[in-house]
């Protein structure tokens, strides 16, 4: 039986091992935590079919140095000298135009939208109880400016072929009476869905250990062994493991252990924050607050309001000017909510590895025959999980892929 090792134990690196497992392989998966902390757990848990257009988009960057210095803005970038950063920032705002944004609608969508269909299919299949709902997505707003872009990018959702709805203040007020009278008018997108991110990888990783994937948990890769143009093992400060293929997919750790092997991935981690408040109110559908660019979701138990991407480098501060501007929205927007003292101490954060044109990496290189870079997913990893999983499963099997990986390639140029 060929052996597979999965380096990172995100949604990406989990989905990657039922994949794997499906096609017969004997799977491990490395993960220098457990698997409670990272993006995978704290995110949003939007499965987002409407998500199409790439972060890279027109204004960006300019919109992050004008709010270079403000701390609590919903786009942070630290003031700072890295060459690395400079270099992603500088290939970011190359891919960060109108032509370049519009090829990678098409490719996002057939992406997005067969993974929301792998996610229901893996439910289906799997005999654990997951929290998964249907009820589209709202994104509201309370000015003039923001409601002009939201609309003009509405119509260009629909016009790929989604379900999109524009609905004016009493029909918002009407449909989620628990938004405050800031809120003027909102698009719901039809087609989406969401889940609880955390009892998801919870369930999912307990499944896959019991059905026979090993875990090596808060095992961190220091090196690997390589013999030409392949690799033959990986070594952690514990241990030594030999497989067949390897899967490199550690978010936004990847980068420094693609330098071990000279291989070059331009990536950052793109901090965001979330948190998660018990007490009771309204909130039944997944919302996302515009101006503030605060996402908010109806979990198992819970709400999650979790927002900002912050570029400050490879670290797990919590800023807590950060955390009062989600708190600041949450409380604006909504009449009924209330975030305790506790939650507000008790916030977490976790780094998105995004890649300068938005798009994922998922690909073989040509300096190694048995290993594939997974990364890159930036704000839609957790919708991406499952197809990138079957993708990652189909290169090693030597299939025919669910679609074109040319915009995917790791070795693409920008």
């Amino acid at each position: 039986m060929k052996k597979v090792i999965v380096i990172g134990g995100g949604i990406i690196g989990l989905c990657s091992a039922y994949y794997l497992l499906k096609e017969g392989y004997s799977v491990t998966v490395i993960e220098k935590e457990d698997l409670t902390k990272g993006a995978s757990n704290i995110n949003a848990g939007f499965i987002a079919p409407s998500h199409i257009i790439s972060l890279a988009s027109p204004g960006m960057i300019n919109k992050g140095l004008k709010m270079m210095w403000n701390k609590s803005s919903p786009f942070y970038i630290k003031p700072r000298w890295d060459t690395e950063f400079l270099d992603w920032a500088w290939k970011f705002k190359k891919s960060s135009t109108t032509t370049k944004v519009s090829k990678s609608v098409p490719v996002l969508k057939d992406l997005l939208s067969k993974s929301q269909v792998l996610f229901e299919e893996l439910i289906r299949q799997v005999d654990f109880p997951i929290h998964y709902e249907k009820k589209g997505l709202l994104s509201v707003y309370s000015t003039n400016k923001t409601a002009k872009e939201e609309i003009e990018k509405a119509r260009k959702i629909k016009g790929e072929g989604l379900e999109v709805d524009l609905l004016n203040r009493e029909e918002i007020l009407e449909l989620q009476p628990s938004l405050s009278d800031k809120v003027t008018g909102a698009v719901h997108y039809i087609d989406n869905s969401h889940a609880t991110p955390n009892t998801f990888m919870k369930s999912l990783y307990e499944w896959l250990k019991g059905e026979g994937v090993k875990f090596k948990l808060e095992e961190e890769v220091c090196d690997f062994e390589k013999q030409g143009e392949k690799l033959i093992g990986v070594r952690t400060e514990k241990d030594f493991y030999t497989a067949d293929e390897f899967i490199l997919c550690a978010g936004s750790w990847t980068a420094a252990l693609a330098r071990k092997l000279d291989l070059k991935i331009v990536l950052q981690g793109g901090k965001g924050y979330s948190i998660d408040t018990f007490s009771e109110n309204k909130i039944s559908i997944p919302t996302i607050l515009c101006e503030a660019k605060v996402a908010v979701t109806p979990m198992e138990g819970f709400t999650r309001f979790a927002g900002t991407m912050e570029f400050s480098g490879q670290n797990d501060i919590i800023r807590t000017e950060r955390v009062k501007a989600i708190v600041k929205a949450a409380t604006t927007y909504y009449k009924d909510v209330e975030i305790s003292e506790e939650e507000i101490k008790a916030a977490r954060s976790g780094l998105r590895p995004v890649s300068p044109d938005g798009l994922p990496y998922i690909g073989r290189t040509g300096n190694y025959r048995n290993l594939i870079i997974s990364t890159g997913h930036a704000m839609i990893g957790w919708s991406l999980g499952p197809v990138t999983g079957k993708l990652v499963s189909e290169i090693i099997a030597s299939k025919k892929t669910e679609v074109n990986m040319e915009p995917f390639s790791p070795e693409r140029r920008f």
